[in-house]
């Protein structure tokens, strides 16, 4: 009896070990099986290798997929520059903001199963959010509508970040501290019932959070945590062993630190040791809490680019996918500082290509985090893009490098 015990422990062990390393694996090719050139890819390496040399980052990771297959995944610099310890593929990283898309694709499967509707009024699930006001320096007014889901998906809701040196209205959204990871995301929904919005629902676009509101909604409607929800319908099902709101400490010397620059140096911001992500969550942002590793975040990225299926299972519709992937932003609401790009459900959307020459840019998507890290994908070329770093304030300067080498390593007609 004792050694059929062992036995099937030790069955059960490798059975998990071998979904473990499955899980771990990605689907790679050569580049020129899929129409890209090895010789062009190889300069993303040269420009990010002196990039790290120059002191612009301290350390980084790129992958690069087409057509569902990884034909570039490489680490630069250090996850640790005091520590010396290399950046390597599965070292996990704060997402951030890249947490939004996640988040979103999660409503839209309760959307998808009629438990929810893009235009359902979001006081029908939170009714603390009822009765909104508009902030006006004469004394905030009634909004003229309620704000509804898909508001929440695209940042035309009213809600916004706080903003200690911004205006006013971003002034007192500061003084609440609504992003506060020792508070909950009902403690977010509670302050939030009492501060006006910048606008009327719909009439405009601001980042902000909406994003972590309609990842309370996801709880109330589900019925589940955050968290849960997320792990049983998306982490799970993908593979994505590394992603959740909180960093394990038997992860822990995977886990980067993150760097902020001052005076043109480099200093720890976040220290895994210390770490916030080291503790247990109690505030799960759905508009911010993630930690994940590149090929986490491609597993959940590819299945949006793939219209919503991955390993032979359907996670979401193609038709639900058209709409997170392409504008939903009218004509009178845009960004000023972003010509030339609309905004999806959990997306940016390159709608009108600045210059308008390079037509290959058109419905190109994606957004970022924070700490610089960045995804982006382009349908009609078939590529998807991840880049991570640790490094504050944020900058794009990595997209920027690399975005135009991935174009220039597709082999026309390939």
């Amino acid at each position: 009896m004792h050694f059929r015990t062992i036995f099937l422990f030790n069955c059960l062990a490798i059975l998990f070990l071998t979904n473990y390393g499955l899980a771990q694996q990605l689907p790679t090719v050569s580049p020129e099986e899929v129409g890209m050139s090895s010789q062009k890819l190889a300069k993303i390496s040269e420009v990010m290798q002196q990039r790290v040399e120059d002191g612009e980052i301290v350390g980084g990771s790129v992958l690069v997929a087409r057509r569902g297959k990884v034909v570039f995944f490489e680490q630069f610099g250090h996850m640790d520059a005091e520590a010396q310890k290399p950046w390597q593929a599965d070292t996990i990283v704060r997402i951030y903001s890249m947490t939004k898309s996640i988040t979103t694709a999660a409503a839209l499967m309760l959307v998808e199963e009629g438990k929810l509707a893009l235009d359902d009024p979001v006081e029908k699930y939170l009714p603390e959010l009822a009765d909104r006001t508009v902030y006006d320096e004469a004394g905030n007014q009634p909004a003229k509508s309620a704000m509804t889901i898909q508001q929440l998906m695209t940042h035309t809701s009213g809600l916004i970040y706080g903003n200690p040196e911004g205006s006013p209205v971003e002034r007192l959204y500061a003084e609440e501290d609504l992003l506060d990871r020792n508070g909950t995301l009902q403690d977010v929904i509670d302050k939030l019932s009492g501060l006006p919005l910048i606008f009327d629902p719909g009439t405009d676009w601001h980042y902000g959070t909406s994003t972590d509101v309609l990842g309370a909604v996801v709880e109330r409607v589900s019925g589940k945590p955050l968290d849960a929800f997320l792990s049983e319908r998306i982490f799970e099902p993908l593979g994505m062993v590394d992603t959740a709101f909180q960093v394990p400490p038997e992860k822990l010397d995977r886990f980067a630190v993150c760097y902020e620059q001052k005076e043109g140096k480099w200093t720890v911001e976040d220290d895994p040791a210390t770490s916030r992500y080291a503790r247990p969550a109690t505030f799960l942002s759905g508009g911010g809490g993630l930690v994940s590793t590149a090929s986490d975040y491609w597993r959940f990225f590819n299945m949006i680019a793939a219209g919503g299926e991955a390993g032979g299972k359907r996670f979401l519709k193609p038709e639900t996918v058209a709409l997170m992937t392409h504008n939903q932003l009218d004509d009178k609401t845009g960004w000023a500082d972003d010509p030339g790009a609309g905004f999806g459900l959990g997306f940016r959307v390159v709608c009108k290509p600045i210059p308008a020459e390079d037509r290959r840019l058109l419905g190109e998507y994606g957004w970022g985090g924070m700490a610089s890290t960045q995804y982006w994908a382009n349908p009609r070329e078939e590529f998807t893009v991840v880049t991570l770093e640790q490094s504050l304030p944020y900058r794009d300067s990595t997209f920027v490098v690399a975005n135009p080498l991935v174009y220039d390593a597709i082999v026309e007609g390939k």
